[in-house]
């Protein structure tokens, strides 16, 4: 077995290895082992934990009440060609009817 280092946050001995990413199953952290491996994007997940990219078509999973109008977005409604932002909500896109939209990745999930 190889011995991996405990989690910088928490200082948990239970991490593991998932790639060329590090885990800590107490704190969620994830971290590289390799101190040159540098990430430059931010990496967004949906609600199953799948990696979005831009690009990819995403489904609601919930209805969500858009601020000065009458009607929610429905669950199920499909988003095509997202785009990855930086900020609170992460995903910017188009969606028919209602327009240019910004949505958080906890309340879609990849198609």
């Amino acid at each position: 077995m190889t011995n991996l280092p405990n989690c910088p946050n928490c200082n948990s001995e239970y991490t593991y290895e998932d790639g060329i990413l590090l885990i800590c199953p107490e704190c969620a952290l994830e971290w590289t082992a390799d101190p040159e491996v540098v990430e430059d994007e931010k990496i967004v997940k949906d609600a199953n934990g799948n990696v979005l990219h831009d690009g990819d078509t995403v489904t609601l999973i919930k209805d969500l009440k858009v601020k000065g109008s009458s009607t929610p977005l429905k669950v199920g409604t499909k988003v095509k060609n997202i785009r990855l932002v930086d900020g609170d909500h992460d995903i910017d896109c188009k969606i028919d009817g209602f327009g240019a939209m910004q949505l958080k990745s906890e309340f879609v999930k990849k198609v």
